[in-house]
């Protein structure tokens, strides 16, 4: 598809820890995303997409839905974060993905932005 989102270069992706139930962004966490911030108000045609995973609580996979309640905590925590930069909510897509991450560590939020 010709309208479909691309993943922008490497250098457009963000990959915030977070400790094990953890949702506050952290102002270190908070200051890696300065120039992702920069690049998104360098041009209107880029998106942001808010990746969130979660380990499950204890482990247990029967705490799947825990785990996407605490990742979409994290992802709603990092975008309002960008909201009080100056980053419009209207460019911004939220994914919480839970224990679902098939690559990485669990407990992260991938900040990637994209071009449309």
């Amino acid at each position: 598809m010709a309208n479909a989102a691309a993943p922008a270069a490497e250098g457009n992706r963000v990959r915030l820890m977070f400790d094990q139930g953890q949702t506050v962004l952290a102002e270190p966490m908070a200051a890696r995303l300065t120039g992702l911030i920069k690049s998104l108000k360098a041009d209107e045609a880029r998106r942001v997409q808010l990746l969130a995973y979660a380990a499950a609580p204890g482990g247990d996979a029967s705490n799947g839905s825990k785990a996407r309640r605490l990742s979409l905590s994290r992802a709603l925590s990092v975008r309002a974060y960008l909201m009080g930069q100056g980053v419009r909510s209207t460019r911004m897509d939220v994914r919480a993905l839970g224990d679902r991450a098939e690559s990485g560590p669990a407990n992260r939020v991938d900040v990637v932005i994209v071009t449309r």
